[in-house]
């Protein structure tokens, strides 16, 4: 018996033909595999860090796991700082505050990360603003 239920086709992503999102603070994101492409089950992409730049504490609703790719970083999460090499690879449950900065003054620092739902949050812990990762990958002013 054939379905008439379409399935999503596999895809091939090149960051480097993708755009990538400033976020401020030094930090930009290319969004990799997300619900634009069919995943329902987790999002993930790449961040770029200037140097020495770091973002704001911050938890998500859901698990994350992030994989230093390139440069020199720290892991600053229950007030432990976790310097991490190419290839270190996090896992951080659900709404547990963290950051990742780049500890070097001179060389950028790239992480992939991957969180655990496509709806996934991030919910800044000095002020509790709450967004949706995905309005980090859309240009500035843009909807």
């Amino acid at each position: 018996m054939t379905s008439n239920v379409s399935r999503p086709s596999p895809v091939v992503l090149r960051p480097s033909a993708l755009p990538a999102h400033e976020r401020g603070g030094g930090a930009s994101t290319t969004p990799l595999v997300g619900p634009s492409i069919g995943a329902s089950g987790f999002i993930n992409g790449i961040t770029s860090f200037a140097p020495g730049s770091a973002i704001p504490f911050h938890s998500h609703n859901c698990e994350e796991s992030v994989m230093l790719l390139e440069g020199e970083a720290v892991l600053e999460i229950d007030g432990r700082h976790i310097p991490l090499q190419p290839l270190d690879t996090t896992w951080i449950p659900p709404n547990v505050s963290h950051r990742f900065r780049n500890s070097s003054g001179i060389r950028p620092m790239r992480i992939f990360w991957i969180y655990g739902r496509v709806d996934a949050t991030r919910t800044i812990t000095e002020t509790g603003q709450t967004r949706p990762v995905s309005a980090e990958h859309r240009p500035k002013g843009g909807g």
